[in-house]
């Protein structure tokens, strides 16, 4: 039975960031799916946003840089609007709260550039050990993020059950051996955890 539990931050303990960005779209007279996609395109608007992860971009050039890609009339601040509409989903957070009061190791690797508000959310009682690509140089899905994950938490990543709203993730994730589950919603990522944890999480 896995003896840690590690989860992404946007998506998995919050709601649907995609619902955000593709609200954000409508109100600046976008293409609904116009951030989703320029990040399919797997171009240089993936770069841009790697970038910013791995803490090599600030936010202003990020947003100097992304905001005519997307077709963004005013830049500045873009960031803050595209992320507007993310709530905090407290099924999820209660979720790994109890998992936490059970007395196994919890930890947040999380794709997010230096400084980033947590605010939704209070983080410090629910991890051991935060993981924050922009602070460490690593991005998901690279295997090292989530070694250096396991390893902040004292456990092998084999020990480790991991959750991701982005299926790439998730096989980051279990190529390093690490039992990933693909989070579509908490009515079918509670009940696994329960199962692969062990852990009644109500």
């Amino acid at each position: 039975m896995p003896a840690a539990l590690i989860v992404d931050f946007g998506g998995v303990l919050t709601t649907n960031v995609f619902e955000s960005f593709r609200a954000f779209s409508e109100a600046e007279g976008l293409d609904p799916n116009a951030v989703k996609q320029l990040f399919r395109d797997r171009g240089e608007g993936l770069d841009l946003l790697r970038q910013l992860e791995r803490g090599e971009l600030e936010v202003p050039e990020f947003e100097q840089r992304f905001g005519p890609l997307l077709g963004v009339r005013e830049p500045e601040g873009m960031v803050q609007r595209l992320f507007a509409g993310v709530e905090a989903d407290d099924r999820m957070v209660d979720a790994v709260r109890r998992v936490k009061a059970s007395g196994r190791p919890t930890g947040l690797i999380s794709n997010s550039w230096g400084g980033v508000s947590y605010d939704r959310v209070q983080v410090d009682e629910l991890f051991d050990s935060m993981v924050i690509s922009g602070e460490v140089g690593l991005h998901k899905p690279e295997p090292e993020i989530f070694e250096l994950g396991a390893e902040r938490l004292g456990v092998e990543p084999s020990e480790c059950v991991f959750v991701d709203d982005l299926r790439e993730n998730c096989e980051g994730a279990e190529a390093v051996g690490m039992t990933a589950i693909l989070h579509r919603g908490p009515d079918g990522t509670i009940p696994e955890l329960e199962r692969l944890l062990g852990v009644e999480l109500g």
